[in-house]
């Protein structure tokens, strides 16, 4: 039995993978319209292309630097080796390669998209949802695959015949992280990366075209069209593959770390069997959205879209409700413990369930949040008839508001799945949420794709409804896009909490005292980098803007005939600032991430990194979903008045389109949201879970000085009479006398 679930694990990974080769090939069979269709979106990929090439020249430094020094690093301790080097790099290479396949399918389905949009809204549907579905399958596929055949290689070479609790599966799986960390890094980068690009394209093209020059969205005579349309490629698509690739390795990975500490010596697996379930669930879950995508189906032009795509991600959510549950029993011993808690194999099925359920509601709350037609977005569209400012405060407010409900729903999982089965509950329960990724990123693709449609059907002068189709696709979108991100920070949430029990273990210490003087200063540091990680990346995409928009000026200016259509407007030197800003710009908010663990690791100690994690998770969880339903809720709000909204004024209720001030201001608005929603909200899932895994990987290195930072110098001076303790073995706080 063994055997057979070992291997199976990477078969799933080459079944999505053949899976999306023969949806690929569906997409490219597709008509691509006329010749003038087919130039523009020639330019797009050309664009995309561009920018991969550089952000990767940039990248490939940076993994052959860190490979170096993780195999150096890998000779120094006894629970790691040299290997991790290569684990790094593989992950690294995966990584992007499955951001490359997503922008590579999505720049050929966005104008097969808009060309099915000329017969029917079904079959744009059709189009711009598989071409996300090849997206979804390659990421789901390559993560698996490659997680799965590289455990198969460690197991082999470092335990064999040893306990599969024991020292030699330690260094094992600590080596295997290395593959996380190489995932992960690269997702930051190019998340990054990718938000600047895209936000900075957009935000210049909107001020100067749709509110200065007054011509509409995609216009052709904008000369930042393709800039932006190249962005919801490089940002919304190989940033988005790139980021949820390293979340769904660094989700498996961490219940694999915990499964190790779980005696299952009893089971038909070789003790294995907590260490295999999380990839098994994720194998199946590959094959449940598979089905999934049966469902997403319209019949007519007046059927909901979004009701389509809920169909297909509750079918998936639900196969795998069914089916987890029944792997758990099925695989692991009746009896278990870890860290002193003990749970049976039905108390797994109860933790799994939980994280199915909480990455549901999570995905519904956000749907509410940013979805055209709610209380919150027509909030923000009344405040728009009085102005921009009150715009702006309405998106804010929204934004924060926002943040109550996911928070307790976290809450609740977190409570709820340690409950029944400790530390492995939470890290499981983040598995069984991660486990229909496919699917949700398949949902989440296909609205750049959709977006891109619009844009070419516009510079291409289609009929009215064409655009008309493409917008309902594309607004759907925004609210998917939303929907996609609150489920990556919530799993994010998930996934460090079991990162960081893993790196306590790890890292051999006992407790994390908040009385101490330096584990709190690290908490309050820790709670800080969301906000300066913020601060660079939305400092950066003003930047990158503001470029963008002196040169789109410079060309209505210098450039006659532009207005007139007498003239093609330079759209490559456009390309050129966005892909320059956001390549210069990504750095340094990635070496935050990657350097801040490190230094405060090896200069203070496990017991203040652990200190410093406990606040960048909360911090950042807490702004990942602010940042991004704010932007998601002024983006619809934007979105709203392209088919008239209906505002309270003095004269009764009016209706307000494009072009009027009340649109005016909502325009401001999406220009602020934008960086929120595309570049620093979505970065912030990433920043957490890669400074845990960061943190994972020093642990064995850091381990030994724990015993010099188990009392500061204050604490020996004065001894309290109650001390509020973090315990590891139970992650509660126990007030000891």
């Amino acid at each position: 039995m063994k055997e057979i679930a070992l291997y199976s694990v990477p078969a799933f990974g080459v079944l999505a993978l053949i899976y999306m080769a023969i949806k690929s090939s569906w997409v490219t069979k597709q008509d691509a319209g006329d010749e003038k269709m087919r130039e523009l979106s020639g330019y797009i990929a050309d664009g995309a292309i561009a920018f991969l090439k550089a952000e990767w020249k940039i990248l490939s430094y940076f993994a052959i630097i860190a490979a170096i020094i993780l195999g150096w690093s890998g000779t120094l301790v006894e629970n790691s080796s040299p290997v991790i080097a290569i684990a790094f790099i593989i992950g690294a290479v995966l990584s992007a390669l499955a951001g490359y396949i997503g922008m590579k399918i999505a720049t050929q389905a966005n104008v097969r998209t808009a060309q099915a949009a000329r017969i029917s809204l079904s079959k744009a549907l059709d189009v711009s949802f598989i071409g996300g579905c090849v997206m979804g399958m390659g990421v789901a596929g390559l993560a698996v695959f490659g997680l799965g055949g590289l455990f198969i290689v460690f197991y082999f070479m470092f335990v064999g015949d040893a306990a599969a609790n024991g020292h030699e599966m330690e260094k094992a799986l600590e080596v295997l992280a290395g593959f996380s960390l190489g995932a992960e890094s690269i997702a930051l980068f190019a998340r990054v990366g990718g938000g600047i690009y895209t936000k900075a394209a957009d935000v210049g093209a909107d001020l100067v075209g749709k509110v200065e020059a007054g011509i509409p969205e995609d216009d052709v005579r904008n000369p930042a069209t393709i800039a932006d349309n190249v962005g919801d490629n490089v940002g919304d698509v190989a940033g988005m593959g790139a980021d949820l690739f390293g979340s769904y390795v660094a989700t498996i990975l961490a219940t694999m770390v915990l499964g190790r500490e779980i005696d299952a010596s009893s089971d038909e697996f070789g003790g294995l069997s907590p260490i295999l379930l999380p990839m098994l669930i994720a194998g199946f879950g590959i094959v449940f959205s598979m089905i999934g995508t049966l469902f997403v189906r319209v019949q007519k032009e007046t059927d909901s879209v979004q009701n389509a795509l809920n169909m297909g991600n509750w079918s998936s959510i639900f196969l795998t409700a069914l089916a987890a549950p029944a792997l758990a029993v099925w695989m692991l011993p009746q009896n278990m413990s870890i860290r002193g808690v003990e749970f049976t194999s039905m108390d797994v099925v109860w933790a799994i369930l939980i994280g199915l359920v909480v990455g549901t509601a999570m995905s519904m709350v956000t749907e509410y949040y940013t979805a055209m037609g709610k209380r919150p977005v027509n909030s923000i569209v009344q405040q728009s008839s009085t102005g921009h400012a009150t715009n702006i405060i309405g998106g804010l407010s929204v934004g924060m508001e926002s943040t109550t409900i996911p928070i307790l729903i976290l809450a609740a999982g977190i409570y709820g799945s340690f409950h029944f089965a400790g530390l492995y509950g939470v890290a499981i329960a983040a598995a069984g949420m991660m486990a229909t990724t496919a699917m949700q990123l398949a949902i989440d693709a296909f609205g750049p794709i959709a977006d891109n449609a619009g844009g070419i059907a516009e510079m291409s002068g289609l009929p009215k409804e064409v655009r008309e189709r493409t917008d309902n696709l594309d607004a759907v979108g925004n609210t998917t896009a939303a929907t996609g991100k609150g489920f990556a920070i919530a799993s994010a949430a998930l996934t460090s909490l079991a990162l960081f029990a893993a790196f306590v273990g790890v890292s051999k210490i006992t407790a994390i005292d908040i009385f101490k003087a330096n584990v709190l200063a690290g908490l309050f540091v820790g709670a800080m980098i969301p906000f300066i990680f913020s601060a660079l990346a939305i400092a950066a995409v003003g930047k990158a803007a503001m470029a963008m928009v002196n040169e789109v000026r410079r060309q209505f200016r210098e450039i006659p005939g532009i207005m007139e259509y007498k003239a093609k407007p330079e759209y490559e030197k456009c390309v050129a600032i966005s892909t320059q800003a956001s390549i210069r710009e990504m750095i340094a908010p990635g070496l935050i991430a990657l350097l801040v663990p490190i230094v405060v690791g090896f200069i203070f100690g496990p017991e203040v990194l652990g200190g410093l994690l406990a606040g960048v998770t909360v911090s950042g969880v807490l702004m990942g979903i602010f940042q991004s339903n704010a932007g998601g809720a002024w983006d619809n709000a934007k979105k709203s008045f392209e088919k008239g909204a209906k505002i309270m004024t003095a004269n009764g209720e009016e209706i307000f389109y494009k072009g009027s001030e009340p649109h005016k201001a909502s325009v401001t608005g999406d220009t602020v949201g934008d960086p929120f929603k595309d570049t620093s909200g979505p970065s912030m899932n990433i920043l957490i879970k890669l400074m845990s895994i960061v943190s994972l990987v020093i642990a064995p290195h850091i381990a030994e000085d724990s015993s010099n930072n188990s009392h500061t110098q204050d604490t020996k001076k004065i001894e309290p009479k109650n001390e509020i303790v973090v315990a590891n073995t139970n992650t509660v706080m126990q007030r000891v006398k």
